[in-house]
């Protein structure tokens, strides 16, 4: 039925013709590599010995193999130090671009021959129609990221068939594609789709690994979010998404999988070179092999040092961006992909590799830029063509809105670019991705309604999760029927939300922002895989005011170059500047900012004026009151021929403006607790507006002038 022949070298994993199957491992110190092929119910077929050998690959052709066929694995060799060689364990192919199932941890199947535990990995053909489809090629200046669960987001939308929901295909319905578009996103960032397997602690503990950050295989679809073939279904939403003008950005872990520590199970890795796949502490007389290092918090660390582990990742990478179609990569706790000789190095393999890379290049690089080993904090360090994610940003945000004093200069300089730490003419000015919620953490909805994260539910005692969260419950822990308390929560909503659409970098949101998600104050639901995590589709009166003052604020920023693409005459990052843009602050009496202002103790009021000033264009005037009392501003002359008008007051229920300022006489009120936009515009647009006749108005591009921000060097 079978027949193996030696076959060729190269690629490593299956490369599949008219007649059989290429097969090749890396497996340098073994003795025999056996290819194990099963049928549809994973019954074994046969065994086969990989005949070719060169150097420190293994490799064969099996004759009859076709599209379909479930394979594994089981590799010999002598004991010796730092391997892990056990036959009765089938190792899954570190390129398996399909796995048959998904992988259950069981210890009583584990025992012994693994075969009946461990998924199946699978001979993939590649076609598929992509309609004539191509990427979208957001530029980053209009990129806004939308972060979300394949399963989450669609399990409880009644719009989605119901085979559908929590799928690939679930993400790219109609219904699903219309809210996102509406919203304004340009980029979905889906939390991890490699294969993965829950800890067997959670298992234990009757959870599972709702997250996904458990990887057991990096080119292959998680099988759990597919309603057939999770290939076929991955590539038709990302078709579908593309269709629709949104990017894929995949959240990938290269930095741990889910062998663990030395303890662990042999599932891949481990298997075929458990040395050379992992790092591992210094013991007196080089590698301790008894202790993996472990500066993820998860057993182990891959050994992005080792060429052979390097190539496997710039090969995965590779395939999801050209075979998947993807248009860019988050990478978790991307610090430890840059360790060598345990220490971080900016200018390292991984990132040389990845810059010189033709395909890998042009794509978004998004780094969770730390890691919790020896000075693993890095932000700020990383290659200047990467992202970072902002942990600096969510703080400030927090704080200053919350009522933080002495917030207002460091709030500031996170608005304009966060140009502390990552300066001008070096970094682009959409370096830094800005976000108020990330999965791990409180939503928006609990950020405004607990003081104290409520974990109980993940079995830890509530000793898990962050526990400074810089939230406020504005007087009442958890939901409550006080209107006082529950309007003051939905400004908030409206303050953080604004303030993340009018910073300069890359917003990012956390799916469900928009409309009130709540986790029930727990702040770590990686393990809960259930209506705590999964997104709710139904909506409340100021549910449904959110998303829409949500639109409107993805609208406003669209349409600015202000807001969007900030262009300062003393950052030359993309060129000359072409535009007059500047940025200056103001106290409410109207006075520009001054050193001691910024540092006041009790600052918590300020103006940022913004676009251009000296000149005809675009300029916007935005009020901060983060006080508990209404402080009126002063504004400052909009220029002959030209008038501030309202745009924007998350005070008000929907964040429209109501309230009658003296505009006139250039005064505006601040409400307490409260962001006003106005924005100049030409007195002929004023007086059409108050007719309720819609102009644009006109918008001028001149030379540069200067620009001023503090804490921005």
């Amino acid at each position: 039925m079978f027949a193996m022949e030696k076959g060729q070298d190269h690629p490593l994993g299956v490369l599949l013709d008219e007649t059989g199957c290429h097969f090749c491992v890396w497996a340098p110190q073994s003795d025999m590599v056996e290819l194990c092929l099963f049928d549809e119910q994973e019954q074994e077929l046969v065994r086969l010995a990989l005949p070719g050998r060169r150097g420190q690959y293994r490799f064969g052709y099996v004759r009859g193999v076709k599209a379909g066929q479930r394979y594994g694995y089981r590799v010999h060799g002598a004991p010796q130090e730092g391997m892990l060689f056990d036959p009765q364990k089938l190792l899954i192919d570190p390129y398996a671009r399909a796995l048959s199932r998904a992988t259950h941890w069981d210890d009583k199947l584990y025992e012994g021959d693994s075969a009946a535990m461990v998924a199946k990995s699978v001979v993939v053909d590649d076609a598929f129609d992509w309609q004539g489809v191509g990427k979208p090629g957001i530029e980053p200046a209009r990129t806004v990221i939308y972060e979300t669960h394949v399963k989450g987001f669609t399990r409880q939308h009644q719009g989605v068939p119901s085979e559908l929901r929590g799928t690939y295909l679930g993400i790219c319905h109609p219904v699903i594609i219309e809210h996102l578009k509406s919203l304004g996103v340009t980029s979905v960032q889906l939390m991890p789709v490699a294969a993965f397997m829950s800890e067997p602690r959670l298992e234990q503990l009757g959870l599972t690994n709702y997250w996904g950050y458990n990887p057991i295989a990096f080119f292959a679809p998680e099988p759990r979010y597919s309603a057939g073939e999770a290939v076929t279904e991955f590539k038709t939403m990302v078709r579908e998404l593309h269709r629709a003008g949104l990017e894929v950005i995949l959240d990938v872990v290269y930095n741990h999988t889910a062998e663990s520590g030395f303890d662990g199970p042999t599932l891949s890795f481990k298997g075929f070179d458990n040395a050379g796949y992992y790092a591992f502490e210094a013991g007196a007389h080089g590698p301790d092999y008894s202790r993996h290092a472990n500066v993820t918090g998860c057993g182990n660390s891959v050994n992005l040092d080792h060429p052979n582990s390097l190539r496997l990742v710039l090969d995965a990478l590779r395939y999801w961006v050209t075979e998947m179609q993807v248009d860019g990569f988050r990478f978790d706790l991307a610090v430890t992909l840059a360790r060598e000789a345990g220490e971080f190095d900016p200018m390292g393999a991984f990132f040389k590799a990845m810059m010189a890379d033709p395909v890998l290049a042009r794509v978004k690089l998004i780094a969770e830029p730390w890691d919790i080993g020896p000075f693993g904090y890095r932000l700020g360090q990383f290659p200047s063509q990467w992202l970072e994610i902002n942990d600096r940003y969510r703080d400030t945000v927090r704080a200053f809105w919350r009522g933080d004093a002495g917030k207002m200069g460091d709030f500031a300089t996170r608005l304009v670019g966060s140009r502390d730490l990552f300066p001008k003419n070096w970094r682009a000015p959409h370096t830094s991705v800005n976000y108020l919620c990330y999965h791990d953490g409180f939503t928006l909805e609990d950020l405004v309604s607990y003081n104290q994260r409520h974990n109980q539910a993940n079995g830890e005692d509530n000793r898990d999760g962050h526990g400074n969260n810089l939230s406020s419950n504005h007087g009442v822990e958890g939901p409550t029927l006080d209107p006082r308390v529950n309007n003051l929560r939905q400004q908030q909503k409206r303050n953080l939300i604004a303030t993340l659409l009018l910073s300069q970098g890359t917003p990012h949101f956390l799916a469900g922002d928009e409309m009130g998600r709540s986790q029930l104050g727990n702040n770590n639901a990686y393990c809960q895989d259930n209506q705590i995590s999964w997104v709710n589709w139904q909506w409340r009166p100021e549910d449904e005011r959110l998303l829409a003052f949500t639109q409107q604020m993805m609208a406003l920023r669209a349409e600015s170059s202000v807001f969007a693409n900030l262009q300062l005459s003393d950052d030359s990052w993309n060129g000359a500047p072409t535009s007059c843009h500047q940025v200056n602050w103001y106290h409410p009496d109207g006075h520009q900012l001054t050193d001691q202002d910024w540092h006041a103790p009790m600052g918590q009021a300020f103006a940022m004026d913004i676009g251009m000033q000296q000149c005809e264009g675009e300029r916007w005037y935005v009020l901060f009151n983060a006080s508990d009392y209404d402080i009126q501003f002063r504004l400052p002359p909009p220029g002959e021929g030209l008038e501030w008008i309202q745009t924007i007051d998350t005070a008000t229920n929907d964040g429209l403006p109501f309230l009658p300022d003296d505009i006139k006489r250039q005064v505006a009120v601040g409400r307490a607790h409260s962001l006003k936009l106005l924005e100049r515009v030409s007195l002929p647009a004023v007086a059409l507006a108050k007719e309720e006749v819609a102009v644009t108005p006109d918008v001028a591009t001149v030379l540069p002038t200067g620009s001023q921000f503090p804490l921005a060097g």
